[in-house]
């Protein structure tokens, strides 16, 4: 199947700017946040994906039993109705039902196993469009996600994004959402594991310890995160976001480095701490497992809206 790609939406821009409170380039828009100025994020009267969505997992390269483990009860608590705790990842997803067409369910769908590094270990934009293109992937109603391991370079990654997603279109005609993100730990933790990791800019504030004791997959677990609430509230660029639709700011990304209540530029917020390791979150999943995810926008509120 032939995918032709429309602009990706990176956001590692946006923590840069968060950390380092200004650079020559910068605008304010990020210290804003901070500071409770009004934050809207436009409908721009396109579709987004509501109802029962399947996610389509592409393991691409080395993950453990342990790491797919902690990902795929992230990714099962989401929708969850049988995880009794509180403050529940759950909870978290379900301020995407306020934006426009009610909940969007999301439920594990097709998993390919990619150990040998099918394409290599340094792929570009089109190799993760032909990845997300695997038939066994592809489905409507399903987002393709694509999740790479520490010693895969991706284009960009790093430098611009520490995940994106994106979407395509078939040689039929139709729209598909894709999304990437990858593990940072050897690459780039500074960048896309914070604040499980020092930051490379800004206020140099000892970093949190990861609640999984993963600062690589934990901080995939933020990214994903990150890009699965853009792709169901702006899957085709022209859902929910600001600024253009090329580098929008969408749901948690306008949200970048906010992860509870008194966050500030180098400090993620007054977030919960696990009393026997120290570790620390603000959601609790299937099985019990912990998790720290980012602040999302509320349309409701006009605020980025955190568990604690």
């Amino acid at each position: 199947m032939g995918l032709t790609p429309t602009h990706p939406f990176p956001f590692l821009l946006f923590l840069f700017l968060f950390l380092s409170k200004a650079t020559s380039r910068a605008p304010n828009r990020m210290l804003a946040l901070v500071q409770n100025q009004p934050l809207v994020l436009k409908y721009h009267k396109g579709a987004l994906l509501k109802g029962n969505i399947s996610l389509h997992l592409l393991w691409y390269g080395t993950f453990t039993p342990t790491q797919r483990s902690i990902i795929l009860d992230f990714l099962q608590s989401l929708t969850s109705t049988s995880a009794p705790h509180t403050p529940s990842v759950s909870t978290w997803w379900r301020t995407t039902e306020s934006y426009r067409g009610g909940p969007c369910t999301l439920g594990i769908g097709n998993q390919i196993l990619d150990q040998n590094y099918s394409l290599g270990k340094s792929l570009n934009t089109h190799h993760l469009l032909a990845l997300a293109s695997n038939p066994k992937l592809t489905s409507p109603r399903a987002v393709h996600v694509i999740l790479t391991s520490a010693d895969v370079a991706v284009q960009d990654f790093c430098v611009s994004q520490c995940g994106t997603h994106a979407s395509a279109k078939t040689k039929s005609g139709q729209r598909i959402a894709y999304a990437w993100v990858g593990n940072s730990v050897t690459q780039c933790p500074g960048q896309c594991a914070w604040p499980f990791h020092q930051p490379l800019y800004g206020p140099q504030t000892p970093p949190l310890l990861p609640p999984n004791a993963d600062v690589g997959v934990d901080g995939m677990v933020v990214n994903l995160a990150t890009v699965l609430a853009g792709v169901v509230t702006n899957p085709f660029e022209d859902g929910y976001f600001q600024g253009p639709a090329t580098a929008p700011l969408e749901a948690v990304s306008a949200c970048t480095g906010i992860f509870g209540k008194g966050a500030y530029p180098g400090y993620a917020g007054d977030v919960l701490v696990e009393n026997t390791t120290g570790a620390s979150y603000n959601a609790v999943g299937l099985r019990g497992r912990r998790f720290l995810l980012p602040a999302m926008w509320d349309p409701i509120s006009s605020t980025c809206k955190t568990l604690v």
